[in-house]
């Protein structure tokens, strides 16, 4: 049986590679069928909005990406309630639906995957 991972995207959109990294991981984890979680947190929050403007820094829309995710088999989406509330993000204010869990769930969450990274 295949090790599960949670990747953790701690990155704002556009403040470097870490938020495109962690999507990339996720969809060629998810191609070859690992079981695969994705949680959202601190800045990592913003990619989850729908008023991002990447043109603006001449860079190309994550959210193609985010919408693409359960297509290839990464269903389990978690973000920081937290995170969301200190940021100011709404449930309309996100571009896909994601379990939002409180600080005492994300620590249950941890432990039931094998493998973590942070990005």
């Amino acid at each position: 049986m295949s090790k599960s991972l949670l990747i953790i995207s701690r990155q704002a959109p556009w403040s470097g590679p870490g938020a495109r990294e962690a999507l990339d991981i996720a969809l060629a984890g998810g191609a070859f069928d690992l079981p695969i979680g994705m949680l959202f947190l601190d800045d990592g929050v913003f990619q989850l909005s729908t008023h991002q403007q990447p043109g603006n820094l001449q860079q190309k829309d994550l959210g193609a990406n985010l919408q693409a995710l359960p297509m290839f088999g990464v269903e389990a989406l978690y973000a920081s309630q937290r995170s969301l509330a200190e940021r100011g993000l709404g449930a309309t204010a996100l571009n896909i639906a994601v379990q939002r869990l409180d600080d005492s769930e994300l620590t249950a969450l941890l432990d039931r995957y094998d493998q973590v990274i942070t990005l």
